[in-house]
């Protein structure tokens, strides 16, 4: 031990060991890529296994990184769900591209606090170019775009597009009264609209908004699991006559359990009728959108006040990425804005620049702009057309085979990634093939709820997935249903 003591503690790195270590640590991330599939994409441990093997206080003397290093391999790996799997098929695609991570590796390097255009004007100016670029690149419509009343900001993720636009949308019912007193002057409490099918985070914005979730109507859908616009305006109506303020609706491109795809343009004429702020949530099918044959998931955009998506599922681009669009940046800015004497500087007073802390709830911003930069110039629009496409074939491909299985139904009819199947003999039968295709240890699928019954998801969108992956996972499904 005195032995030990006297060794020289090593110290935080410097720019040769950073280097020899950064080396080191790209080659264990191409490694552990270019081998995932030979892993099961799920072994969870015991709870508490992984923090067993930590310390109970954090070290006094610094460790060598090559220690650190390999303690990805003895700690975390054991407690690791593989995401980029090719066998992934559950929740939702969560792709991270080889250029993303270099993305985030250079805004980490960098290390700007990008909260004023005047603490790094380029982490402002290219994340308003290039979501300028994916207006282009999506076939949405031009008052998205900065050069006119609207713009793009990113979020971390859906949940807080929501959030501010349910916010900025409070604040336009009220007219952006600033304190309690104001509120109550401007009259009945606010009324928030979604689907029963919608993401729980819009639950979460109405509790964070002050809204209240009492103040939350979850919208009956039909069949399909889309919104029924005539269940909407019947719910603003009740409220209107009960005295109540309806202000905000969130149309959904692809809930979470079936993919459904609420009609927006029905649902955007009760919101012009009624003065109602209409967000629409496209977390993952919006980037379904590159593709010309399938905008339909973009019907309607031209009256939505908001939309968003998420770059971090579909398209290659790691978490945390969600695209937010406001037609009125105005709106969102005079709702967000707080500008203390530190902030002011010339190119705030100046009126020319964006400062995207007014348009998000915390102060500081990391240059998240940069993966998604490096992602579409690598990847082009080509490319990322060609990566949906194959998705979408592979998951009709799939639909398929369920039809053709006399002990498989299909729960929807897939429009996009998203295969949502059951067992004909009922929940426990549906339960029983969910254990025994992720037992399997190739393969992760997930489950949902819709109209009541038990629903295997297939989800097929991870970036290393393959058509033969999609076959055998079809294989696994059809044998165990046939048993």
């Amino acid at each position: 031990m005195a032995d030990l003591e006297q060794q020289p503690t090593p110290g935080p790195l410097d720019a040769d060991g950073f280097r020899r270590a950064g080396h080191a640590l790209v080659d264990w991330i191409a490694d552990y890529r270019a081998t995932i599939a030979a892993r099961p994409v799920a072994q969870l441990p015991e709870p508490g296994a992984v923090r067993a093997m930590l310390p109970p206080r954090a070290p006094e003397r610094g460790e060598p990184i090559d220690a650190i290093l390999a303690d990805l391999d003895r700690v975390v790996m054991p407690g690791i769900v593989h995401w980029q799997h090719p066998g992934w098929f559950a929740y939702f695609p969560a792709n991270s591209s080889f250029e993303s991570i270099l993305g985030e590796l250079a805004s980490a390097g960098l290390g700007v606090q990008g909260m004023l255009w005047s603490t790094s004007p380029a982490c402002t100016e290219v994340e308003t170019h290039v979501l300028d670029w994916l207006v282009h690149a999506l076939g949405l419509p031009e008052r998205f775009l900065s050069t006119s009343a609207g713009g793009g900001v990113l979020q971390d993720t859906a949940s807080s597009a929501a959030l501010v636009a349910l916010v900025a949308a409070r604040e336009r019912a009220t007219g952006f009264a600033s304190d309690a007193r104001g509120l109550a002057a401007a009259g009945a409490p606010l009324v928030a609209y979604t689907s029963d099918q919608a993401h729980s985070s819009i639950e979460k914005a109405v509790r964070l908004a002050g809204l209240g979730k009492e103040h939350l109507r979850l919208v009956e859908v039909d069949a399909t699991g889309a919104l029924r616009a005539d269940a909407l305006r019947a719910a603003v109506e009740r409220d209107l006559a009960a005295g109540l303020r309806p202000a905000f609706v969130s149309a959904t491109i692809g809930t979470t359990g079936v993919n459904a795809i609420d009609p927006v343009d029905e649902i955007a004429a009760i919101c012009r009728e009624f003065g109602l702020w209409l967000h629409v949530d496209a977390a993952m099918s919006g980037t379904a959108a590159l593709c010309e044959e399938l905008r339909f998931v973009n019907a309607g955009a031209e009256h939505a006040d908001s939309w968003c998506f998420n770059p971090h599922k579909w398209m290659p681009v790691n978490f945390d990425c969600d695209v937010l669009w406001v037609a009125d940046r105005a709106a969102l800015v005079r709702a967000l804005s707080v500008l203390p004497e530190y902030l002011r500087n010339a190119a705030t007073e100046s009126g020319r620049v964006i400062d995207y802390r007014d348009w998000q709830v915390p102060l500081g911003r990391r240059f998240r702009a940069l993966k998604l930069w490096f992602t579409l110039r690598s990847f082009g629009l080509e490319g990322l057309r060609a990566l949906v496409r194959s998705h979408v074939a592979m998951a009709h491909g799939l639909a398929e085979r369920v039809r053709a299985c006399p002990r498989l139904s299909l729960v929807v009819e897939p429009r996009l990634n998203l295969v949502a199947l059951a067992h004909v003999d009922g929940d426990e039968a549906t339960q029983r093939l969910i254990d025994a295709v992720n037992a399997d240890g190739r393969f992760f699928v997930s489950h949902c709820r819709f109209h009541g019954r038990l629903v295997l998801r297939v989800s097929v969108g991870a970036l290393a997935t393959r058509d033969a992956d999609v076959r055998a996972v079809g294989d696994a499904i059809v044998a165990e249903a046939m048993r």
